[in-house]
């Protein structure tokens, strides 16, 4: 029998430990990650217990009478143990369909862990929402990963560009001047976009110093100043791109492509890089010069999909 109860945070070890153990958690879903940003997002995570044992997490806030899962994460929806089945995935949505409904909410947005995050399959839910749920997919975003060790080979302009680089004597390592190349961001973001950085310098500090192993700057330098820089967040499997930017300089020298050299030979046991979205206006909108850059370095797609439904 599966019970459901909200998450409160005196249940953050078990939570944090469970989500250690899954088989498609990553530390996104870290209490000490999701909190961060607490204030912003009214919490309504739920923590799904099988006979007694936890069984499976959905980390959520929620809006009005609408529960995302979740607004403030990249990507979300069931954190599920080794254990989890099908059949046991389609009674939990069963389940937390009727517990919605007692708390009035009217409508579920699902976001649906990318499989690449997965270290097993674990798309039962996939399934579980196609069968108890009256579903339309809301967003498909495109992203692009690499499979490392099997990287496709780089567009005729990536090379070029390396080699620029190297010539003009980029250095390329992993650093921690994260205020240097916060400054070197907000004014990319700025002059391009009119937006700043989803993270501030403060609060990325703060993240760095909560996963340090999981939170990692690469910097390019030119006569020892930062020209070029990528945060990127380690998962078990996948070393994701959260960040990348560069100086006017930096770009016309090519500082980027030896960062992305860099890092794809850095993580031997890791299986993909996933330089993240390229569709903007809730995935209506593809980018397709920024599509163009990440997929001249070898990535292909991957799909980031949303679902809803109506209770």
């Amino acid at each position: 029998m599966i019970e459901i109860i909200p998450y409160t945070q005196d249940q953050a070890a078990a939570w944090n430990d469970f989500v250690a153990r899954s088989k498609n958690g990553t530390f996104l879903f870290h209490r000490y990650y999701m909190d961060y940003h607490a204030d912003r997002f009214q919490d309504h995570s739920l923590m799904f217990f099988k006979d007694g044992k936890l069984y499976a997490v959905l980390p959520a806030n929620r809006r009005d009478d609408t529960l995302f899962t979740h607004q403030g994460l990249t990507y979300g929806g069931l954190v599920m143990g080794m254990e989890t089945t099908t059949v046991h995935v389609m009674e939990a949505f069963e389940l937390l369909n009727g517990y919605l409904r007692q708390e009035g909410i009217g409508t579920v947005v699902y976001k649906a862990i990318p499989w690449i995050y997965h270290v097993v399959p674990a798309e039962e839910p996939l399934y579980a929402i196609h069968r108890t749920c009256h579903y339309r997919l809301l967003e498909r975003d495109i992203s692009s990963s690499i499979v490392i060790g099997r990287q496709l080979p780089w567009k005729k302009d990536r090379r070029h560009g390396l080699r620029v680089a190297r010539d003009c004597g980029i250095e390329v390592r992993f650093t921690d001047d994260y205020a240097s190349f916060w400054t070197i961001l907000e004014e990319n973001l700025r002059t391009k976009h009119g937006v700043a950085p989803v993270h501030s310098l403060s609060e990325m500090l703060l993240l760095r110093s909560r996963f340090p192993q999981n939170i990692l700057l690469a910097g390019a330098f030119l006569d020892g100043g930062m020209v070029a820089g990528c945060v990127v967040y380690l998962t078990p499997q996948v070393v994701h791109t959260q960040y990348i930017a560069s100086t006017p300089e930096g770009k016309r020298i090519g500082a980027v492509n030896a960062i992305i050299a860099l890092l794809a030979g850095s993580f031997p046991n890791h299986l993909y890089m996933d330089f993240g979205k390229s569709t903007e206006a809730h995935s209506d909108i593809l980018n397709p010069n920024l599509l163009y850059q990440k997929e001249g370095f070898g990535a292909r797609a991957v799909c980031y999909d949303t679902y809803q439904w109506t209770l």
